[in-house]
């Protein structure tokens, strides 16, 4: 009984700092892209003295930097699905600051019957893990190919990732036990809701599939 009571604090534990990390990358996202809005107005007025004094050319460098720094804040993923897109994009911010490609093709358009945390913890674990190890590779070769969509009843996710040169890359973190316990309960939510994870190593690539039953609502 002691065990289990021990397990299960560090499992809530895990799962509070879980969710407190994510929702400090998506506020951090939108801190980004609300700051840009209340901007808004004053780059409205710079351009308009620009033009008044006919600096089409200072028009044209300006709004090259407000595109180049709209790029940088702006939601770039859109499943569908509100919380998907909040976790997914904060980790896409993540990724290009550490110069990782990502392509994605996502489509969520129905409302999940899974919980938001365990989505998280998916979703999150999942991206941790892959960015992580595309650390190990020069930024020319650091890849995640990302695919989610519903099949019928199910939530199918794909993830592939590139890595370092070991042709059978271990299925345990590297991270350390607190992380290691990322990719448990990855598998406990699979269990729980009665689906499917596979993973597969090949040379300097490792994937991840999920599939995951949801009730119609």
């Amino acid at each position: 009984m002691l065990f289990d009571r021990l397990v299960k604090k560090r499992v809530a534990s895990f799962e509070n700092e879980i969710l407190q990390r994510y929702y400090a990358e998506v506020e951090n996202m939108y801190t980004k892209m609300r700051g840009w809005r209340h901007d808004y107005r004053h780059h409205i007025q710079t351009m308009k003295v620009h033009a008044a004094n006919g600096e089409l050319a200072s028009i044209v460098s300006y709004l090259d930097m407000l595109d180049e720094d709209l790029t940088n804040v702006e939601t770039v993923v859109k499943t569908g699905n509100r919380m998907a897109d909040a976790i997914l994009n904060s980790k896409l911010s993540l990724a290009a600051e550490r110069e990782i490609t990502v392509r994605t093709d996502t489509n969520i358009p129905v409302a999940l019957s899974m919980s938001e945390l365990d989505l998280c913890i998916v979703i999150g674990n999942l991206m941790d893990n892959a960015m992580e190890a595309c650390m190990e590779l020069p930024a020319e070769k650091r890849l995640i190919r990302l695919y989610m969509e519903m099949k019928g009843n199910y939530l199918y996710l794909a993830l592939t990732n590139t890595a370092g040169g070991r042709k059978k890359q271990s299925f345990k973190t590297t991270k350390g036990s607190g992380h290691g316990l990322g990719i448990s309960r990855i598998d406990a939510i699979v269990k729980k809701y009665g689906g499917y994870v596979t993973r597969a190593s090949e040379d300097e690539a490792f994937s991840t599939e999920v599939l995951l039953p949801q009730a119609a609502k």
